[in-house]
């Protein structure tokens, strides 16, 4: 069967808030790179994926183009467009670029671009479940005993932790599914907003208003998310092993 055409959208237009940084923890040097160059990096030399739509801050597309794109040559990176207030916003616009400038595009990873460890093992293992199951996630299973609180903070149920994974990105579906999806929650976000319903992640979306299954692919436990400046050591310590 030939290989379907799939394209990353890689989000960067988060803020460095709990990193305690003036920098977007994206752009934080980690081992002589920055933190973005990871992901880009690992989507440049991927066979799975064929191009990529970066999304940035609004304030930092310039700079985006010419300081990481343009700089370490990433040839694959077909736009990089600006971002929402939200994360939804953002990959919102990124799935509305992918549809206009890359219409022949079959499949979308969506990945945080302050998750530097991606590797080609997981972009091939989530591309094998996207054509089977339409939507996939990866995912590690929980090592700890994760406990539900009531509203007043004390213990109100124990999960089965066989049963409870933590959910990474890449986040890959069908390109369609996943664009009409995102296209009736922006049509409808206020509304939710007043309920106060939190929009989690895209298998939210997509799960919402396609009522799709989502396959948990198993991951790496070192595809963590770089937030806090203690994840920037344990992300240190993983690239000089």
């Amino acid at each position: 069967m030939k290989k379907a055409h799939c394209t990353a959208i890689v989000l960067a237009a988060g803020s460095g808030k709990r990193m305690n940084s003036a920098t977007a923890k994206q752009y934080i040097v980690l081992e002589g790179k920055p933190i973005i160059w990871y992901s880009l990096q690992a989507v440049e030399q991927s066979a799975v994926i064929e191009d990529c739509i970066l999304v940035a801050s609004p304030d930092d597309i310039t700079y985006v183009q010419e300081e990481i794109v343009n700089k370490y040559g990433f040839r694959k990176v077909k736009a990089v467009i600006g971002g929402g207030k939200e994360r939804y916003d953002s990959v919102h616009n990124g799935l509305q670029a992918v549809k206009e400038l890359l219409p022949t595009s079959k499949y979308v990873f969506i990945h945080d671009g302050a998750r530097p460890f991606l590797t080609e093992k997981i972009l091939l293992d989530t591309y094998r479940a996207v054509v089977e199951h339409n939507a996939c996630v990866a995912a590690v299973p929980v090592k700890d005993t994760i406990k539900i609180s009531d509203e007043d903070g004390f213990i109100a149920q124990t999960p089965n932790r066989n049963m409870v994974w933590a959910v990474q990105t890449p986040q890959v579906f069908e390109r369609t599914l996943i664009t009409r999806s995102y296209e009736k929650l922006i049509a409808e976000i206020e509304e939710l907003q007043k309920q106060g319903v939190a929009v989690t992640d895209d298998t939210f979306v997509a799960q919402r208003y396609e009522e799709v299954p989502v396959k948990l692919v198993e991951s790496s436990y070192e595809n963590i998310k770089i937030t806090t400046p203690e994840d920037l050591k344990i992300a240190a310590g993983f690239l000089q092993k």
